[in-house]
């Protein structure tokens, strides 16, 4: 039976439009604009419809081939990953954004006449880099559909022209739970939340949909929802289904499709937009979400409060069926962004640079909606100029083009190609599948017996041993893992084993551990962190900062690790968001030192019975990794040299009459006092340390040994004319003794101003004005710790 909906009224402006230009068709979610808009497309020929979310590829394809009363696969067809349900005669396929982008990488799409994008206001990167070949190549007929969108501008970007349907909206009436207007969403103690909101409500409602950030949140809930409605005497059946990237095609139909039991629906952002859920009269909205962000050069997944169109989309879902309400977790008045930012602009851009080079583009030449930053783009060139995945023209390499069509992240997928050998590349296979799935693998036990176990099981204390060997061997029952999420894992690294040609999963080569994290420190030695000395809990690789997630088995006797994958939490008011390492693989310092990780130093000199001897350092992120006291010899011989005269270790008294000697040069130069018929040198200040390297040098001093050849009365430094020397110390003491007060003298010249700073002696008085030099015409203070005063 037909059912007409909002998006009926623009049909035939639509059908006479999309043959002659580009379109923008604004629409609310659930006007019908995912459904109906492919199958009128697909009178011009075949239809490909890029859904930016697996959950609605599948569904909107089902529904789609519903409508044609035929299966699915046949004239409507889907592909995400894992997963292809569509033949070369299906003429409508909906895909995800990376689907759609290889096959753009690999013939063009030239096989599909218009290509529709849909929910583009959710600005992906993909989405938005997708669009921006497409308007390049120009090949096919474009339609770009959203629920909210500044139209006008995407309009004149496309050179097309606007559609808009009205919505069948009823009123949603919004009220905020936070104590304070000015609360911003807050994760903790969310489900304790969810369930108090739920539980007061549940009973003047039809549906409830509930946003929450994660998987994990979700979980959660659904746990503590169960148990709650369970207890209420009167609760009826109520039917709690989570619905987020990776349910079950039972949840997914339950969620979708309206019941006669009353349901709760535990959501991700996927319910904001491309799905519709029949029968919600109530949301609930945590106003949190996950997204990625920039952290030090890397893209990172963090949890974020959600912007004000978001929370405008969610409110939404309430009034589809009648009247609705929408309760908000967070205060009135809470500082929310006014819109997502895109994605472009919060990620690094390595994978869409060169997603956009295996397409034959360079990505900064590309016209996008919104001018992507110069700075990550940069970075992203830089990165891929090192990996040689693209050339110095932005175009990508022949290994380039071996990297992007790997389904994971694209430093996990130069990571498997440089391995040097069969199991290093598979063991970075399988760690790269279990970090690339939706959520965590496993948890880490609670008790300390199942620790124990663990312990024994994988005695490394080491994430990515442990993530090989889930996905390998067959999980212990004491373990908590996530069976879906293992399964996922275990798809995904057999997918890269096939277009590798490694051998399958179940015979997988043993793992030679040394070997392959030496070639992932030398392949990726930005993932090198090592221990701060004095918080213990945090880890520094030079540029940036991690702390040990509660999560990883990173040993409090372990000092270095490789940072497999990363987490942050945001910060509080202005504070910077805490990144924790999730999966950490410890190594010893020694292989740091070995690999030539840090830079050479030199550190403490020492006169022993053998002769003079330095301390040769190697120093990585601020911390000592090896050390070696060795005879100095050559550069580092006349820097241990210099070290040795000026802390009195050699040449005992020259260090003092050289800095006296330079300091009142200094001082006399500054006070106008150069004139260069009497004076030697030049009007220029000196620096005790340059000065006295010059003269080891001219005096061709290697060694200890060489220098023994000469005392300090071979290191005269020629400053002051000799005549006038003891009247300008005289003058301008550095140094005053008085029978009971030793003080150093600090001269301010641009206050004309004496310092006279205590040194030693037991006098308790401040001395006195007639005590001390002259100094006429300078104003006189003394200085005791932190105490100054005037003295006249």
């Amino acid at each position: 039976m037909f059912v007409s909906l909002p998006i009926d009224d623009i049909q035939s402006e639509f059908l006479a439009r999309v043959e002659q230009q580009h379109l923008v068709v604004v629409a609310e979610t659930g006007s019908g604009k995912s459904t109906r808009l492919p199958v009128w497309a697909a009178r011009r020929g075949k239809v490909l419809v890029v859904e930016p979310r697996r959950v609605a590829c599948r569904s909107l394809a089902e529904f789609v081939a519903g409508e044609r009363q035929e299966p699915i696969g046949q004239s409507v067809g889907y592909a995400i990953r894992f997963e292809n349900r569509f033949n070369e005669a299906s003429d409508i396929v909906f895909v995800t954004p990376g689907v759609a982008l290889r096959w753009l990488s690999e013939n063009q799409l030239a096989q599909f006449a218009t290509i529709i994008i849909d929910e583009f206001h959710e600005r992906r990167w993909d989405t938005d880099l997708l669009l921006a070949m497409l308007k390049v190549q120009n090949r096919h007929r474009l339609v770009v559909t959203s629920a909210t969108l500044d139209s006008e501008r995407l309009t004149a970007y496309l050179g097309g022209i606007c559609l808009r349907a009205e919505g069948r909206q009823f009123q949603v009436t919004v009220n905020h739970l936070a104590d304070d207007a000015r609360n911003m969403p807050d994760i903790r103690h969310l489900e304790t939340k969810i369930q108090q909101t739920v539980l007061a409500h549940y009973r003047q409602h039809q549906d409830i949909l509930v946003f929450l950030p994660g998987r994990k949140e979700i979980a959660q809930c659904q746990s503590a929802l169960r148990q709650a409605l369970a207890a209420e005497l009167d609760c009826g059946e109520i039917d709690v289904i989570p619905l987020h990237a990776s349910v079950s095609d039972d949840e997914r139909h339950r969620a979708l499709t309206i019941s006669h039991k009353q349901r709760v629906i535990l959501a991700t952002n996927v319910a904001e937009t491309s799905l519709t859920i029949p029968g919600v009269t109530l949301i609930i909205d945590s106003g949190l979400e996950r997204r990625t962000h920039q952290r030090n050069g890397r893209t990172v997944l963090g949890l974020h409060a959600i912007s004000k169109a978001s929370a405008e989309q969610r409110k939404g879902r309430a009034g589809r069926v009648a009247d609705g309400t929408c309760l908000r977790l967070y205060g009135k008045a809470a500082p929310l962004e006014a819109i997502t930012p895109p994605e472009l602009h919060r990620e690094e851009l390595v994978e869409p640079m060169l997603a956009a080079a295996c397409s034959g583009y360079v990505l900064d030449k590309l016209p996008f909606v919104d001018p992507v930053p110069e700075k990550p783009m940069l970075l992203a060139r830089e990165k891929l100029l090192q990996m040689q995945a693209i050339n110095t023209q932005g175009l990508a390499t022949d290994y380039g083009k071996i990297l992007y069509p790997l389904p994971i992240d694209t430093l996990f997928a130069h990571l498997i190609s440089a391995m040097p050998d069969k199991a290093s590349r598979e063991a970075m296979v399988d760690v790269a599948a279990a970090l690339s799935v939706y959520q965590k693998v496993w948890q880490m036990p609670n008790s300390e017996e199942k620790r124990e176990k663990l312990s024994q099981w994988e005695p490394q204390h080491c994430d990515a041993m442990a993530l090989i060997k889930l996905l390998r061997q067959d999980v212990p029952d004491w373990l908590n893992i996530d069976s879906d999420v293992l399964t996922e894992a275990r798809l995904l690294s057999q997918q890269i084993r096939d277009a590798l040609a490694l051998p399958d999963l179940d015979v997988a080569t043993s793992v030679k551990r040394e070997g392959w994290l030496k070639a992932v420190m030398s392949t990726a030695p930005e993932l090198v962190f090592i221990r701060r000395e004095k918080r213990r809990q945090a880890l520094g690789n030079g540029y940036a900062e991690v702390n040990i997630g509660r999560d990883s088995r990173f040993a409090e006797t372990a000092e270095a690790a490789i940072v497999f994958d990363q987490f942050a939490l945001p910060g509080k008011g202005v504070k910077q968001n805490l990144v924790l390492a999730t999966c950490m693989a410890p190594v010893p310092l020694s292989w740091l030192n070995e690999l030539g990780f840090g830079e050479s130093a030199f550190g403490r000199t020492q006169v022993t019975d053998d002769g003079c001897l330095v301390e040769h350092q190697r120093i990585y992120a601020g911390r000592v990794i090896d050390s070696c006291w060795q005879a100095p010899q050559g550069v580092s011989a006349r820097g241990a040299l210099l070290d040795m005269v000026l802390n009195g270790t050699l040449l005992d008294g020259l260090a003092e009459k050289l800095q006296a000697d330079i300091h009142q040069w200094n001082l006399y130069l500054a006070l106008g006092r150069y004139q260069s018929e009497t004076c030697q040198r030049d009007n220029a200040p000196v620096e005790i340390r340059t000065w006295l390297n010059e003269q080891l040098e001219a005096l061709g001093v290697e060694s200890a040994d060489d220098l023994d050849l000469f005392s300090g009365d071979d290191f005269h430094f020629e400053g002051i004319p000799a005549w006038e020397r003891e009247d300008f110390d005289s003058e301008f003491p550095q140094f005053v003794n008085l029978t009971d007060l030793k003080m150093h003298v600090e001269y301010h010249l641009a206050k004309k101003q004496v310092v006279a700073v205590y040194q030693s002696g037991n006098r308790k008085a401040d001395p006195k004005r007639w005590e001390l030099p002259r100094w006429q015409g300078w104003k006189v203070r003394y200085r005791k710790a932190s105490r100054l005063i005037d003295i006249k």
